[in-house]
């Protein structure tokens, strides 16, 4: 009778020293939002064994304190945020690069998932994901004359979860002023 009461009393402690209440809150990156009174940070909430339980991007007002938060898929991998402001074109954006589909179904998000390309207005409260979640982002650039994302990538034609020669490369072009995009070579 003491040994069960000993391991029930031992399972216990364990069960509960393991909840919740051990869990942290990681700030991996704070971005300046040029030319509004926002700042954005990249957050992650970290739970048991360092696993991430959430991950988004706080948008902060410096003025007022008020937040928006920007949510993406706990196993998402974030490569990049970046700040795309074109004055003259009436263009100011964030521009995140970020693997957000576990498109091969191998248990979760992982770099061999294709990269999108997702557009926020600079308070956080806009959101659209400009590239399709079946295009293998390669690299990209901003033609600031145009106000346009030039985007060079792939598609698995044959499924194979791999790149080969017989998979689709493309150029794809998309206006930021409509986030549309307009040529595909």
């Amino acid at each position: 009778m003491k040994n069960t009461l000993s391991i029930a009393l031992t399972i216990l402690t364990l069960t509960v020293y393991g909840q919740d209440k051990y869990n942290y809150v990681q700030f991996n990156k704070i971005i300046e939002v040029a030319g509004t009174e926002y700042v954005i940070a990249h957050i992650e909430d970290k739970g048991k064994m360092f696993k991430t339980i959430n991950r988004y991007l706080l948008f902060i007002n410096t003025e007022n304190g008020e937040t928006k938060q920007v949510d993406f898929p706990d196993e998402a991998i974030i490569n990049g945020i970046e700040q795309v402001k074109i004055d003259s074109l009436g263009i100011n954006l964030i521009l995140v690069i970020a693997r957000t589909v576990d498109l091969d179904g191998k248990k979760g998000i992982d770099w061999n998932d294709p990269a999108q390309i997702i557009i926020l207005s600079p308070d956080g409260k806009e959101k659209t994901q400009l590239t399709e979640n079946k295009f293998f982002l390669r690299t990209w650039t901003v033609n600031r004359l145009t106000g346009t994302i030039i985007v060079t990538g792939h598609y698995d034609s044959n499924n194979n979860k791999k790149y080969d020669r017989t998979d689709k490369n493309e150029i794809h072009i998309y206006d930021l002023r409509t986030l549309k995009i307009t040529t595909k070579l």
